[in-house]
């Protein structure tokens, strides 16, 4: 985004800034892009300088559902900011961790290999994630957003945009389908090769200590996995899991509903699978994001695959062993 007016970087909070939208931009909403702009400041007040025209297009009222066209001149009102949080501590041996893990970079996108235990960006008592740990490493990366989300202790592939329409080109797909993400996931027992989808809807629940959790229940929304035995191992089912729907923890709940919770799930596991996680030394979630396929216009059909962590291939071997 290039500034046109005169204005000082040191500008007076009190003055408004006046900015060309680039092609990088061009196509988002303009209250999405505000939103951008202006961080901090309530979604309300926002859109209240919408509606005084506060914020103008071209020296012209404009909607918020408006599309920014390349070349736009876009007012931005002197709306009172949140001071800018000091940039988080990202320790050396995390960020090198991620640069390692990295599995495909081009002009359009990054794509990593998460691994579990870090959130995909920081919050809610976490100084810092994923999306935190990249900007640290890129630090003259213009743009960098996540596509999607992974859960903190699941591992596994995970995009993030390094251009907006890239981002909004990938957001159409998610919701259109037309992203095809396959898991790998370990559940105890003998998972019947028969039972090949799980049709539950899902709702979210927050309990009094703040934790959310899922189930299932005819009030919630639809949500569909399929499964597929990938191999049988002593006491245990290595499954396929792919998610036709996108609900937090789906593929969690819908594995606990067919009766076989993943292995190291505290959180929607048993005694008997937290048992047999214990004697076979898993140590975290057996969940991985395992492989991505998608077509952009510009790179051509991507076929994205992370491989499964070391500690998780060595369960796999003891209980083959």
């Amino acid at each position: 985004m290039q500034r046109v007016s005169a204005i000082p970087d040191n500008h007076s909070p009190r003055q408004a800034r006046l900015l060309t939208v680039d092609d990088n931009t061009a196509g988002q909403r303009l209250d999405n892009y505000l939103l951008r702009e202006l961080k901090g400041v309530p979604r309300t007040r926002l859109y209240r300088a919408l509606r005084k025209g506060e914020v103008r297009v071209n020296k012209g009222r404009v909607r918020a559902d408006y599309r920014l066209a390349a070349g736009d001149i876009v007012r931005i009102p002197p709306l009172q900011q949140p001071r800018t949080p000091q940039a988080p501590y990202i320790p050396s041996r995390q960020s090198a961790q991620i640069a390692r893990r990295i599995i495909h970079e081009d002009d359009n996108l990054l794509a990593i290999n998460k691994p579990s235990g870090l959130a995909v960006h920081g919050g809610s008592g976490l100084s810092f994630g994923l999306i935190e740990c990249l900007r640290h490493l890129r630090p003259d990366a213009r743009y960098l957003e996540l596509v999607h989300r992974l859960d903190r202790d699941t591992s596994g592939v995970i995009l993030v945009a390094k251009r907006a329409p890239i981002l909004r080109e990938l957001h159409r797909q998610l919701r259109e389908k037309h992203i095809e993400k396959r898991y790998l996931a370990l559940v105890a027992g003998t998972w019947p090769r028969a039972l090949r989808v799980v049709d539950a809807p899902l709702e979210k629940n927050v309990l009094q200590s703040g934790e959310r959790m899922v189930r299932v229940s005819r009030e919630g929304k639809r949500a569909v996995t399929q499964f597929n035995v990938v191999e049988r191992l002593r006491g245990a089912s290595l499954i396929e899991a792919r998610p036709i729907t996108g609900r937090t923890h789906q593929i969690r709940v819908h594995a606990q509903q067919a009766g076989f919770p993943l292995l190291g799930d505290e959180k929607y596991g048993n005694d008997t699978t937290a048992g047999f996680a214990r004697q076979i030394g898993l140590k975290r979630l057996f969940l991985h994001a395992a492989s991505l396929r998608f077509s952009l216009p510009d790179s051509g059909e991507l076929n994205l695959d992370a491989a499964l962590d070391t500690e998780l291939e060595i369960i796999l071997e003891k209980l083959r062993n």
